[in-house]
């Protein structure tokens, strides 16, 4: 009997693996359709919790839609204009970069040799080319920048999502015949995704207005392309806002020398904790975070299926998973060992006894 049972398990085992390999497979096949649908998921969930506030309000739905989207509009526009002109300019100017960074890589290395230091040239090619990092934010931002393509698909999929959700309790309501009961997980869970991602984008856009500012101060060129890739990266903790950093530090030191990069990398340094390790763990909570290895295994892995945008929307992404595991019982387990180690054991384990007396209840 405990044979078959374990054969069982295995064999069930194999099959989960099966179907997570077919579905990889698939949304790799599909990114061009995926990512759109995913950008228009991620801003609709930032739309709700404004649209639900002018429907309490007593605002139509369709006028409520509109406003939105209005504004919405309105702020890609703004992007566009300043941040896409920034963008190809830069995109132009990396082989400028890069040859300047090679120039004083060499310089270093000829330096370190005068020092008795002997570094192979091979060395210097194939391990230390900063040149590749400004190359790679380089090719990065070209594909955010071609999301600005599909504007009018990801609009159009918001509206419908709008639409969709204004509705969809009702529809609950006449469909179960317990609908109370069935509605309580459903809403905890769009809760948390919703509080998690506008308070997540909310900090994201201190943290990009923040470095924005501070570049500008500095003088270094694109101050508002690199506040938009913090502000991006931003949703990627503990690593998002290293990879932010480098290439900008890197560009003060080609165009302003070694006294303003190290006064750029300290301000990426004040802001990242300020707001990463203060403001976000006061505001959201210790509960909602991923470990470390989950965060960089996340960020590769939704890289490697959607690209950069995948990159930006890893975590949120991973996160929505963890939240859906929390709100059942039976996989409540796998969110634990996905976050982030708990400070006390005991605090942890009454929090989970409450949660589950609340869930019986």
């Amino acid at each position: 009997m405990q044979e078959k049972k374990k054969v069982s398990d295995v064999n069930r085992l194999f099959v989960a693996a099966a179907c997570f390999v077919v579905i990889v497979a698939g949304m790799r096949m599909a990114t061009t359709l995926l990512v759109p649908f995913f950008l228009s998921l991620f801003i609709a969930i930032l739309c709700g919790p404004p649209l639900f506030w002018m429907q309490r309000k007593g605002i139509p739905t369709a006028l409520a839609v509109l406003s939105i989207l209005v504004g919405t509009v309105v702020l890609i526009l703004i992007l566009a204009i300043f941040v896409g002109s920034s963008l190809s300019d830069f995109s132009s100017s990396v082989p400028e970069y890069q040859a300047r960074l090679t120039e004083m890589s060499t310089s270093l290395f000829s330096w370190l040799k005068g020092m008795g230091l002997e570094v192979p040239e091979e060395v210097l090619k194939d391990y230390f080319d900063p040149g590749k990092i400004m190359r790679m934010a380089a090719n990065a931002l070209t594909g955010l920048s071609g999301l600005f393509k599909n504007t009018f698909l990801i609009l159009l999929t918001v509206i419908f999502i709008l639409l969709e959700a204004s509705g969809f309790p009702k529809k609950i309501v006449v469909a179960l015949p317990d609908p109370e009961k069935s509605l309580a997980p459903l809403r905890e869970f769009t809760e948390s995704v919703t509080r998690y991602i506008a308070l997540k984008t909310l900090f994201s856009a201190v943290t990009g207005v923040a470095i924005g500012i501070w570049l500008a101060l500095l003088g270094v060129d694109y101050a508002l392309v690199w506040g938009l890739v913090a502000f991006l990266l931003n949703y990627v903790p503990n690593i998002g806002s290293i990879i932010a950093a480098i290439p900008a530090v890197l560009l003060a030191l080609v165009q302003l020398g070694t006294g303003p990069a190290l006064f750029a990398a300290l301000g990426f340094l004040v802001v990242n904790v300020a707001v990463g390790s203060i403001l976000e763990p006061r505001s959201m909570g210790s509960g909602l975070g991923l470990s470390t290895l989950v965060v960089f295994l996340s960020l590769v892995f939704w890289g490697w299926v959607l690209g950069p945008v995948g990159m930006v929307l890893s975590v949120p992404l991973t996160m929505i998973v963890k939240i859906g595991l929390e709100s059942n019982e039976n996989t409540r387990w796998i969110a634990i060992l996905l976050g982030s180690p708990p400070a006390d054991v005991a605090t942890a384990k009454a929090s989970k006894k409450t949660k589950k007396e609340k869930s019986l209840s």
